[in-house]
């Protein structure tokens, strides 16, 4: 073989080696992952409990059970002081977590089936409430609803409804057992249900309190109920006052009325009195 031959077998031979090292390499490299879509900026994720035997002023102030949004933060009702009277203000907390914290809870309710629309059941109980979730991503909002969670026993419905409410339970029990440090939530601003009051127990005689928020008695909400909201220095001076109160305070308004307030912290997502109740 010549000279001339040698050196273009031998150029040759390191070109087919290199090319089989870049072939090889791009087959064992991993593609890049693409970056997850972005968050919803509000509420991405929330349980809460709708109907039920209780009072109508119980119902429209309600608070949901679990509210988790796209910037990390959780809203839970926090443990209640078993006292008569009941402190005014419900006890709210607010934990801290991570985008992947709230990623996995999203998937978990996806997976518990928030986003499936198989029949759940209507077990014969009565007067229970209904567990209502709601799954808010970059393709929509998903709402399911199922009656009695927590109350059915498992035979009183098929196998498969059996199954499908398990897995619920599952995601609300995942959902409250986050653990972490939290703190009260302030909220921007907070509502008042109102109704007139009822007139003083003999026992447990309750101080008149100047209602020191917007006029009484507000916005109709029915069942003999009417609703206000206040928002910034208003609204600080109402949670300042009900800080020292109880269910049973009346409160009153200049002309001499006295009213029973029901407070609800309005949440991040919330804008006021409409969004009550729902």
């Amino acid at each position: 073989m010549t000279t001339t031959s040698t050196a273009r077998a031998a150029g040759l031979l390191a070109l087919a080696l290199s090319l089989a090292a870049c072939a090889g390499g791009g087959g064992d490299a991993a593609a890049p992952s693409p970056d997850p879509a972005p968050l919803p900026p509000g509420l991405v994720l929330q349980v809460a409990h709708t109907g039920g035997f209780t009072t109508p002023d119980e119902l429209a102030a309600r608070l949901p059970v679990v509210s988790v949004y796209g910037d990390g933060r959780i809203l839970t009702q926090g443990p209640q002081i078993e006292i008569w009277p009941a402190p005014a203000l419900p006890n709210v907390q607010v934990q801290q977590v991570g985008e992947d914290v709230v990623r996995d809870l999203v998937q978990a309710a996806v997976d518990a089936g928030v986003e499936e629309s198989g029949d759940l059941g209507d077990p014969p109980v009565a007067d229970a409430p209904t567990t209502r979730f709601t799954l808010v991503t970059g393709g929509g909002t998903a709402v399911r609803e199922v009656y009695a969670l927590s109350e059915t026993p498992d035979d009183s419905v098929t196998p498969e409804q059996a199954e499908a409410r398990t897995r619920l339970r599952g995601l609300v029990d995942e959902l409250t057992s986050q653990t972490g440090p939290s703190e009260p939530y302030v909220p921007q601003t907070v509502a008042a249900v109102v109704q007139p009051h009822p007139g003083g127990d003999p026992e447990l005689p309750q101080p008149d309190v100047a209602w020191p928020g917007p006029e009484l008695p507000g916005t109709p909400l029915g069942a003999g109920l009417t609703c206000v909201s206040a928002t910034g220095r208003e609204g600080a001076d109402v949670l300042a006052a009900a800080a020292s109160a109880n269910a049973l305070t009346p409160w009153v308004t200049p002309d001499g009325a006295r009213w029973s307030v029901t407070f609800r912290p309005v949440l991040p997502h919330e804008t006021g009195c409409a969004d009550l109740g729902r």
